[in-house]
C-alpha cells in the first residue's frame, strides 16, 4: 500500500479539529498517519486468512436488563448543568456545515 497522506489533508483535518499545526507538525503527523495506515494494512491482511471458527460455548455477556428509572427523572438536573440550553435540550456550537468539501 503506497498512498502518500497529502499536506492538504492533514490541513483539513486540522482545520476541522480546529487546531494550529505548524509546517513540521503537518509533516510529522503525515508521517504518523502513513504509519497507522500501514500498520491497519497489515492488521487488515491477517484478519482476511481464513480461519476455521472455534466450537465454544456462547453466553451472553451483556447485563441483565434490569427495570429502568423513571423517564425524565434525571433530564432537569442534567440540563442545570449544562452551560447552555434550548428547551428540554442542551444547545452546542455548530461545527458542521453542508457545504464543507470532504477530504
Amino acid at each position: 500500500m503506497e498512498r502518500m497522506i497529502k499536506i492538504e489533508e492533514i490541513e483539513k483535518l486540522a482545520e476541522l479539529c480546529r487546531i494550529d499545526v505548524t509546517e513540521d507538525e503537518k509533516k510529522s503527523l503525515a508521517s504518523d498517519i502513513e504509519s497507522i495506515l500501514e500498520y491497519i494494512s497489515q492488521i487488515q491482511e491477517v484478519a482476511s486468512v481464513e480461519s476455521k471458527p472455534e466450537v465454544g460455548v456462547h453466553r451472553n455477556v451483556m447485563r441483565e436488563d434490569g427495570k429502568p428509572h423513571k423517564s425524565k427523572l434525571y433530564t432537569e438536573s442534567l440540563l442545570k448543568s449544562a452551560p447552555k440550553r434550548e428547551g428540554g435540550h442542551v444547545k452546542v456550537k455548530k461545527i458542521l456545515s453542508q457545504n464543507q468539501k470532504g477530504l
